[in-house]
């Protein structure tokens, strides 16, 4: 799932980008209006691909990760009503 969010983040920017060039390159000979409608749109590009880039899937396993501290991951377990084993 990485890869597809990434691939999406990238496609996402590769049009932010290219609307940018196209509005300011060449649709600005013909149409003020529109050149800045396109940067507009290109604008509320790169939020929105920060936000799919960093979303968390339902298969994405991570918070219920061990974080390493045996302090904390017992008090988070007794926070969830997990019963941890005496060897963990």
């Amino acid at each position: 799932m990485y890869a597809r969010r990434r691939h999406a983040y990238f496609a996402m920017m590769g049009t932010c980008i290219g609307l940018f060039v196209l509005a300011w390159g060449v649709v600005r000979l013909w149409s003020m209006p529109v050149a800045i409608g396109m940067c507009v749109v290109a604008m509320v590009i790169p939020p929105l691909a920060a936000m799919v880039a960093n979303r968390r899937g339902p298969e994405d396993r991570w918070w219920d990760d061990p974080s390493g501290d045996p302090k904390s991951d017992e008090w988070w377990d007794e926070l969830d009503g997990k019963k941890r084993r005496p060897g963990r």
